[in-house]
């Protein structure tokens, strides 16, 4: 690998550490919300 491989591929992994920062609690909440429609 050649050293703009490697700055891409750290592109690429920031992008989906920053989704996923993001994704994680946004799926937390939306199937909270499902179980109490569920449970309620």
């Amino acid at each position: 690998m050649n050293v703009h491989d490697i700055e891409k591929a750290e592109a690429t992994y920031s992008g989906f550490m920053t989704a996923l920062k993001w994704a994680v609690p946004v799926i937390a909440l939306i199937v909270l919300f499902v179980i109490m429609l569920i449970a309620g």
